[in-house]
């Protein structure tokens, strides 16, 4: 079997859930209906870093929050799903518009609609707090829960096998 370790040197797109991945999964809930989530800064750089690299990041979000968006284009992503109902056909339909092949995807999920699609790539991996039964198809689970720096721990990871990490572009934002 080969070892996550070695996995990670085929990863040229990472896929992340928002809530309980990005943020601790708690909210506040505002009088217009509106959520507001706390994330991590250092994931936040981890993530335009691995743009700026050259690695696709895409957000595949249950939430519909303009803030998210905002905060993910603000970082230089360009695939950002909001309102998934279904995150397996989201995820099929963007496996066949752009042709990547799914054993080049790290996916990063914490709970049950993250885990039809996760089964599906070549390196699924999920925070420490995640559910139990996304903890049985990962292949390496974080020692960082949601929004702890979770997304940083596999981006730095895979940036470090590849050699794309502290390098002297990494200095700047």
């Amino acid at each position: 079997m080969t070892s996550y370790k070695q996995l990670l040197s085929s990863v040229r797109t990472f896929v992340f859930d928002v809530d309980g991945v990005m943020t601790t999964g708690n909210v506040l809930l505002m009088p217009d209906g509106d959520m507001l989530r706390s994330m991590n800064v250092k994931d936040g750089y981890a993530i335009q870093l691995a743009v700026r690299k050259g690695y696709r990041i895409v957000i595949i979000t249950g939430g519909n929050s303009q803030s998210v968006h905002l905060r993910f284009a603000g970082l230089g992503v360009e695939d950002i799903y909001l309102g998934v109902g279904n995150k397996l056909e989201v995820f099929q339909q963007f496996l066949q518009q752009t042709g990547i092949d799914p054993q080049n995807i790290l996916y990063m999920g914490d709970d049950i609609p993250d885990y039809k699609p996760m089964t599906l790539v070549g390196v699924p991996v999920c925070p420490s707090d995640a559910a139990e039964e996304i903890k049985t198809v990962s292949r390496y689970i974080s020692s960082c829960r949601g929004g702890e720096g979770c997304v940083r721990d596999v981006i730095e990871q895979v940036m470090k096998v590849q050699g794309t990490w502290f390098n002297d572009d990494g200095f700047h934002w």
